[in-house]
């Protein structure tokens, strides 16, 4: 990516970059001048997950060199000079976007990691995996796996479920796609969502029954992808 133009007014720098894999011009108006050292705080996400990996600082050079090279580079503090995250460990950050807030002074950077971003080995510098979430549905998909581990088969709907075994779950779920085909046709909608319901509901106590998870099926559908 090359700098088509650079100017200085009333402390700001002003740079149009042309983006290679988006193909559009991003313009980037970011104040180094706000802090002496003229670093700005740089948040690290994962592009898909959107989980938050690290922070990091940049000044102008290290932006220039993330942009040059869709590699993010930082202004290392402990080490003065700027710093290539994965330079060591091969754990680079695959640019893919970044934008400034709307004070001009911090940046969003979103990545694709290929690598545990924590020099700890872990997945972020917050100790956490660096997992999909699905908002409600992995709290429920949490909920049917405490249940099947621990509820009483006699007052958990799930745990009977699970106590049943696979061919009563299996059953379960073809009952309930029927019911979605048949409110398909008709015009009822707040019936036709709620078979939907139900049949993701038993569709994940399945998952769960052969020993997988959502984050299986979307890898799935993620290879599939063209």
């Amino acid at each position: 990516m090359k700098p088509l133009k650079s100017t200085t007014t009333n402390n700001f720098k002003y740079k149009s970059y042309v983006s290679m894999w988006s193909k559009k011009q991003l313009y980037m108006k970011v104040n180094f001048n706000k802090t002496p050292n003229n670093l700005i705080p740089a948040i690290i996400q994962d592009n898909e997950t959107k989980n938050v990996l690290m922070l990091g600082y940049m000044n102008q050079e290290a932006l220039d060199q993330t942009l040059a090279t869709k590699k993010v580079t930082f202004f290392s503090r402990t080490k003065n000079r700027l710093w290539t995250k994965g330079e060591e460990s091969g754990n680079f950050l695959e640019l893919i976007s970044i934008k400034e807030d709307c004070d001009n002074d911090t940046l969003l950077v979103k990545v694709k990691p290929a690598g545990a971003t924590c020099h700890t080995g872990l997945d972020t510098c917050w100790q956490e995996a660096n997992n999909q979430e699905f908002g409600f549905l992995s709290k429920l998909e949490n909920t049917i796996a405490k249940r099947k581990e621990n509820a009483d088969a006699e007052k958990s709907y799930v745990a009977s479920l699970f106590a049943k075994g696979i061919n009563k779950i299996a059953q379960k779920v073809g009952e309930e796609a029927v019911e979605v085909v048949i409110e398909a046709k008709d015009n009822n909608d707040d019936l036709f969502l709620s078979e939907s319901a139900d049949l993701l509901f038993h569709y994940m106590i399945l998952l769960q029954a052969k020993g997988f998870q959502l984050n299986d099926v979307v890898e799935v559908l993620k290879n599939r992808e063209k």
